[in-house]
């Protein structure tokens, strides 16, 4: 149990998924891990596993064709073992470190590795999409690479709730890793959403994913776009 009360995981169902990967889908730049993550639950038709509750979160409601639904959810599924943290809310500076212990303490038993989504601005249209990875671990890091993945270059922050996320992975002895996605800065970029799906989290996770829907929403934008120009 975490030692945070106000932030705690209430499990719905148990888990029957063997070694799972959790991914993260938290709202961040161009909303890309909220939009990637919600494709993969929908395609992989996971079924809810639990709820993250907490006082530090927003008082809202959140719904979702017309019936209201917890706002910061956990998913699963057992063919392929994938398990996905999702929320409808962004998540307050005040709550990031409660959530993101409440995952180490009280999610992360029920997962073999932890794959974390980060948007970063791109400075050309010709870099939206490129992604690269950092990991916490030297398995980690020869799977991204297996999977066709840059490493970062260089030294960096990655701050927010993925850059908490990954510290108390880190320190936790949780294996996890961060993919960075460049994505547009203004707007929600569901190409970039496509790209980290279909060049980086397919690969490393070994899954499927139809991203026609992405691609249909990328090419809407871009046509808003120029005709705004």
């Amino acid at each position: 149990m975490n030692a945070n009360s106000s932030t705690r995981f209430e499990k719905e169902t148990e888990l029957t998924a063997e070694s799972p990967t959790l991914i993260e889908g938290l709202p961040g730049l161009g909303l890309v891990a909220s939009i990637a993550v919600d494709q993969i639950t929908k395609q992989l038709e996971l079924e809810q596993h639990g709820t993250i509750v907490s006082e530090d979160f927003p008082p809202v409601a959140s719904f979702d064709e017309g019936r209201v639904r917890d706002a910061v959810r956990v998913y699963a599924g057992e063919d392929p073992a994938v398990m996905t943290l999702q929320s409808d809310v962004p998540i307050h500076p005040t709550a990031v470190e409660s959530l993101s212990q409440c995952v180490l303490s009280d999610v992360a038993q029920e997962f073999d590795r932890a794959v974390f989504l980060a948007g970063a601005p791109a400075e050309s249209e010709s870099e939206i999409g490129d992604v690269v990875g950092v990991a916490t671990t030297d398995r980690l890091e020869r799977e991204i690479t297996d999977a066709g993945i840059s490493l970062a270059e260089g030294s960096g922050v990655i701050g927010g709730v993925t850059g908490a996320l990954l510290r108390d992975c880190y320190y936790g002895d949780v294996p996890a890793a961060v993919l960075i996605v460049r994505s547009n800065p203004y707007i929600p970029d569901p190409g970039a959403a496509r790209a980290v799906i279909e060049n980086a989290l397919e690969p490393l996770v070994e899954f499927d994913i139809d991203t026609k829907e992405l691609l249909e929403q990328s090419e809407k934008i871009q046509k808003q776009k120029q005709l705004l120009c």
